[in-house]
């Protein structure tokens, strides 16, 4: 069979628009997953500003949707030793730690691109005194967490 050269050039141009498609999805989809991440810092974040604004309340339990490559978001104060049932994660989180971030994504490298983050008005003293990370699962792409503050508290504890 010949193939004229018009025809074998129409071809080549096919499969390199196919494999361009691909790799603008799988863009597209990294992107999904970086600002899916992004709006949970963003939420989370605004909502201990509300209740640390207050004078003491407690929220309801609270959904917060999150990539389902993270498996757990944790609290972890490095001026103190890990300690409970975590305590192997310490370490792991430790390789991302430069010396502010008081919250991060595990596993390491899940964040898509924000492994860690510094989360202001939390009293993480309190929070970590038994759990040193203290982690709050990921369950299919949820966290579900508690924000409260009591009266006469300085800072807002987040809670399993």
């Amino acid at each position: 069979m010949q193939l004229s050269f018009g025809m074998i050039f129409s071809i080549i141009l096919i499969i390199v628009f196919i494999a361009f498609a691909f790799y603008v999805i799988k863009i597209l989809i990294e992107g999904q997953e970086e600002a899916t991440v992004l709006l949970f810092k963003e939420d989370l974040e605004e909502d201990i500003e509300k209740i640390w604004k207050g004078s003491g309340s407690i929220t309801k339990p609270e959904g917060y949707k999150l990539t389902k490559k993270i498996e757990m978001v944790c609290f972890v104060d490095y001026s103190s030793p890990e300690k409970g049932e975590n305590s192997e994660i310490y370490r792991k989180l430790k390789q991302v730690y430069y010396e502010y971030e008081n919250m991060f994504f595990y596993p390491v490298g899940s964040g898509a691109g924000l492994d860690a983050t510094t989360i202001r008005h939390i009293d993480l003293e309190k929070m970590t005194e038994s759990e040193n990370p203290y982690c709050i699962e990921n369950k299919d792409g949820r966290i579900i967490l508690t924000i409260k503050k009591g009266y006469n508290e300085e800072l807002v504890l987040v809670e399993r």
